[in-house]
């Protein structure tokens, strides 16, 4: 009985961050927000993840994002051209209703560009997204380990080859980002 009480107290407080991590404006709910811990102190560049549901009938687009975590945060993508993966910048990023939206390592991610301080397992930071018509919300963004998934493993980021380890992130970003983006 005692066991059960407390699998229940246990399932209870899994079930209230999992709907703390999770944000709605209008029609759309952000949620699954997570980084992967800086590889070293010199690191100057991060990234987020985040899962954008539209729950609406209209396309609404991501258009801004921002964090004290860094001077920077653009909306970047990894796009294969002659065989070789190169990180672009987005403007935008369309969220349409039905299908979620998965920023995830190898795929879309907010690009945190000239981090304040290293970004530390078990440490959180603030984003704010900006949608065009949904407007402004605030999440949170749980630090999670330097080569961490974010519990998405069940897809197939990786099939392509177009993934890169976190620690190889500055050095894939300086080799491949493509000079046009960062106007």
């Amino acid at each position: 009985m005692l066991r059960t009480a407390i699998a229940i107290v246990f399932l209870g407080t899994l079930a209230l961050s999992a709907q703390a991590a999770e944000r709605r404006i209008g029609d759309l709910m952000v949620g699954h927000a997570w980084a992967r811990a800086s590889a070293g102190k010199m690191a100057r560049n991060g990234a987020a993840y985040i899962t954008v549901h539209n729950l609406g009938s209209e396309v609404d687009r991501l258009v801004a994002a921002e964090t004290p975590a860094a001077a920077k945060a653009q909306f970047h993508t990894h796009v294969s051209k002659d065989g070789v993966m190169r990180m672009t910048r987005l403007k935008a990023v369309e969220v349409p209703p039905g299908a979620p939206v998965v920023f995830r390592p190898g795929g879309l991610h907010v690009m945190l560009m000239k981090l304040l301080a290293p970004l530390k397992k078990g440490g959180e930071f603030t984003l704010t997204l900006t949608f065009e018509k949904a407007g402004q919300v605030e999440i949170t963004v749980p630090i999670m380990a330097v080569g961490a998934m974010g519990g998405q493993q069940h897809d197939d980021m990786h099939k392509d080859g177009g993934g890169h380890k976190d620690g190889d992130h500055d050095k894939h970003h300086k080799m491949h980002h493509d000079s046009k983006s960062d106007s």
